[in-house]
């Protein structure tokens, strides 16, 4: 007999990533049920044919089909439609990822219904609340009954800020399950047959604050080729940020957007990598891979204290330095933060299940 239902809801493709090993744990037990619902459309094309079967997960049970570039208007149209879904499928629990508008907005509607709330990745801050990401997390946190946290400095601000009725609990990084439960499954790229292990670097652009300063970017850009000395650059981008890359005229392998299993294999095997992603550079400390982050701030300092991310910020003579040191084998040893271990979902349903 199912007892406890369980509503994930996802607004993004790297949400996905995330729920994938805590759909299989819940989908495994005999006293749980869950739906997953994506607040895009089924046709969303961030969101590759083979994602599902390299995450080896079901396709969303539900989509609510929101679809716009206005923060304020995807946060009141997924209230909406995120109302009138729970009216037709009750849940007793809503879990909800990281902090877009979509995240807040299903985070709203949970409580309002008087519906406990989880948050998975609770607890992260840049303490800058003119970006829009961090008002965000601020409200869904306030809102959670539970606070499931990735490291030691997310659980300090997740403890100190909680209500009276919620509760923080350190899971450790669920990113890293689907890393350990992939880890034999990466694949080389058909398109980069010429890549050999440990012979390049990867670089990643999606921020938008930094694509919006065109001109220091294209320095940075620059920075990373002739500081590289020589080293392959491969850039898998799409949009944009192709554009910019493809225009500066630098000297970098583009190429079209990988699969999962593709870009796993590719960041792993990689000499170091060059993101302004958080996601990857929480995989590159996974796999013991030199990371710089274009960023001044990362959503978790594990990566930066224990693991082998070094920030740079938008700094185009930090960026050249530090790829230098990258090339030339200079970089610093890292290691796993606590429960980044690949068992963040078990520790999940435990506590759902007590």
């Amino acid at each position: 007999m199912i007892g406890k239902k369980i509503c994930i809801v996802v607004g993004a493709r790297p949400n996905f990533v995330k729920v994938a090993p805590l759909m299989r744990a819940i989908r495994q037990s005999s006293v749980m049920s869950c739906v997953l619902v994506y607040t895009g459309r089924e046709d969303d094309p961030t969101l590759e044919p083979s994602l599902y079967d390299d995450l080896e997960m079901t396709p969303p049970d539900f989509y609510l089909g929101v679809d716009s570039i206005s923060l304020n208007e995807i946060t009141s149209r997924v209230m909406s439609e995120f109302d009138r879904f729970l009216d037709i499928h009750p849940a007793d629990v809503v879990i909800v990822v990281d902090d877009l508008a979509s995240t807040m907005a299903a985070a709203i509607v949970t409580k309002k219904r008087g519906i406990r709330l989880a948050h998975l990745v609770a607890g992260t801050r840049s303490f800058d609340i003119n970006m829009p990401k961090e008002i965000n997390r601020l409200v869904i946190d306030a809102l959670s009954d539970y606070l499931f946290t990735a490291g030691v400095r997310s659980t300090g601000i997740a403890t100190r800020e909680q209500s009276e009725s919620s509760h923080t609990y350190m899971v450790g990084n669920i990113l890293m399950d689907s890393l350990r439960y992939n880890h034999s499954r990466w694949k080389k790229p058909d398109s980069l047959p010429q890549l050999e292990e440990g012979s390049y670097l990867v670089f990643t652009l999606n921020r938008k604050a930094l694509m919006e300063h065109r001109e220091n970017l294209v320095e940075m850009l620059h920075a990373i080729v002739e500081s590289a000395g020589g080293v392959t650059v491969v850039a898998p981008l799409r949009g944009n940020a192709r554009e910019i890359v493809e225009e500066s005229g630098v000297n970098m392998l583009v190429v079209n957007p990988l699969s999962y299993l593709e870009f796993g294999w590719l960041t792993s095997r990689a000499m170091g990598v060059i993101t302004d992603s958080g996601n990857v550079s929480e995989e590159a400390t996974f796999n013991g891979v030199p990371c710089i982050t274009l960023n001044h701030y990362t959503e978790h300092q594990e990566t930066v204290s224990v693991g082998t991310n070094v920030l740079v910020g938008e700094d185009a003579a930090k960026l050249r330095d530090a790829v230098k040191k990258m090339v030339n084998g200079k970089w610093k040893k890292g290691a796993l933060p606590d429960r980044w271990d690949g068992r963040t979902a078990e520790r999940i349903l435990q506590i759902l299940l007590n």
